[in-house]
C-alpha cells in the first residue's frame, strides 16, 4: 500500500493532537509525519506509534516532500502558509475560515459532498465543527423530502473555544463549588478574548464576533456554509449559537419544514441509513443523544425526532456530535482518506 507524507500544522494545540490520535486509530497509510507548530512550541515531543516526533517550527520550507497537510493553527497561519504548501506539491485541508467561502476552494463533509473534491486546487477547506454534524444530519432528510426551511440553536461546548478557554472554566467551576467565586456580573477581562462571561454554570448567547446584521460569525458560518456544501444557495436557513458549560461535545436543536410530508418515522428510516449518522431515539427508555455519551466518537447522533405540528410538514430532531473529532479532525482525515480512495492524492 502507498504510503503518504503527512504534515501537521498547530500540532500541539486540542485539534492538533486529535489528529494525531485519530490518524493512529484509522490506520491511515502514514509515511513520514512532520508535526509543526509556532515558534513557542518547537522541540516539544509527542509519541506517534512508537516513534517520538519532534514539533519543528511551521515556515514554508518544512512542507517540502509532503503529500498532505492538514492545518489547524488559525485563520491567519493559514493564509500564510497554505499556499506555500500547496507551491511546494502538497494538498491543503484547513480547519480555519481562512478559505471557506472562497469560490473554487471545496468545502466538504465526505458523507454529503464528497463529488466537490473533483474541483480542488490544491486547498480543501474542512468546515466549521456545528455545521458539519448539521449537514451530515440533514442531506439524507433533503434526499427524502426536500427542504424548506432549516432554524438552528446550538449548545456549543467549551472546547471548541480551545484549551484555554476550557482550563477556564474547570478552574471557575472549582471555584463555584468550593465557595471562593466573586464573579463579576459585567464582562471579565481577559487575555482570552473567548472567555468574556462567566462559563461556568452559565450559557453565553454569543460565538465569535457580531457583525452589523446582529448575527454572531459562528450563526453566519453555519447559513453560508450549509448552503454552499448542500448546494443549496437558497436555502432559507437560520441559526443561534449558544456557549454552554459542556467540555466537549456540541448539541443542536434543530426545527425543519419540508416542501412535501415526511413523517417522523421515515426520517428516523433515511437517518437510520446514512453514512456516519446513529439515530438515538426511544422515548420509552429515555434514550437520546447527549454529549457525555458520545464524547469521543466520531458519528453524528441524533434524536428527538418528532413532528411540529405548527406547520403542515414539520419536525424537531437533536444533533450531538463530538466538535474536537467529527467536527474538526476526524471530518479532516476522512477527507484525505477519499482523496486517496478517488486516486486524487
Amino acid at each position: 500500500m502507498k504510503k503518504y507524507n503527512v504534515a501537521i500544522v498547530g500540532a500541539t494545540g486540542m485539534v492538533g493532537q486529535s489528529l494525531v490520535q485519530v490518524l493512529q486509530e484509522r490506520n491511515f497509510p502514514l509515511g513520514e509525519l512532520k508535526l509543526l507548530a509556532s515558534a513557542r512550541s518547537v522541540n516539544q515531543t509527542v509519541e506517534v506509534l512508537g516513534e517520538v516526533y519532534s514539533v519543528a517550527e511551521a515556515k514554508p520550507e518544512a512542507f517540502a516532500g509532503v503529500d498532505v497537510a492538514f492545518f489547524s493553527a488559525g485563520e491567519a497561519i493559514s493564509k500564510e502558509l497554505a499556499p506555500e504548501a500547496v507551491r511546494r506539491g502538497a494538498v491543503v485541508i484547513d480547519n480555519s475560515n481562512a478559505f471557506r467561502m472562497d469560490e473554487g476552494v471545496p468545502l466538504v463533509v465526505p458523507e454529503v459532498n464528497a463529488a466537490a473534491l473533483a474541483d480542488h486546487q490544491g486547498i480543501i477547506a474542512n468546515p466549521n465543527c456545528s455545521t458539519i454534524q448539521l449537514v451530515v444530519a440533514l442531506q439524507p432528510l433533503q434526499q427524502a423530502a426536500a427542504l424548506k426551511r432549516v432554524v438552528v440553536s446550538s449548545y456549543q461546548a467549551v472546547s471548541g473555544a480551545g484549551k484555554e478557554a476550557l482550563d477556564e472554566l474547570l478552574k471557575q467551576s472549582k471555584a463555584i463549588i468550593e465557595g471562593e467565586s466573586n464573579f463579576p456580573k459585567e464582562r471579565i477581562p481577559h487575555a482570552n478574548a473567548k472567555v468574556q462571561y462567566q462559563l461556568a454554570f452559565n450559557v453565553v448567547p454569543q460565538i465569535d464576533i457580531f457583525g452589523a446584521d446582529g448575527y454572531c460569525k459562528e450563526e453566519t458560518k453555519i447559513i453560508q456554509e450549509t448552503r454552499k456544501i448542500m448546494g443549496l444557495p437558497e436555502l432559507r436557513i437560520t441559526a443561534t449559537t449558544v456557549r454552554v458549560p459542556v467540555l466537549n461535545g456540541h448539541s443542536e436543536a434543530v426545527n425543519l419544514e419540508f416542501i412535501s410530508p415526511l413523517s417522523a418515522a421515515e426520517a428516523r428510516t433515511a437517518l437510520a441509513g446514512a453514512p456516519g449518522v446513529i439515530v438515538l431515539d426511544d422515548t420509552a427508555e429515555l434514550s437520546y443523544p447527549m454529549p457525555a455519551l458520545q464524547d469521543g466518537r466520531d458519528e453524528v447522533f441524533v434524536g428527538r425526532i418528532r413532528a411540529d405540528h405548527s406547520v403542515p410538514y414539520g419536525l424537531n430532531m437533536w444533533v450531538v456530535a463530538d466538535n474536537i473529532r467529527k467536527g474538526a479532525a476526524t471530518n479532516s482525515i476522512q477527507i484525505a482518506e477519499t482523496l486517496i480512495a478517488r486516486g486524487q492524492l
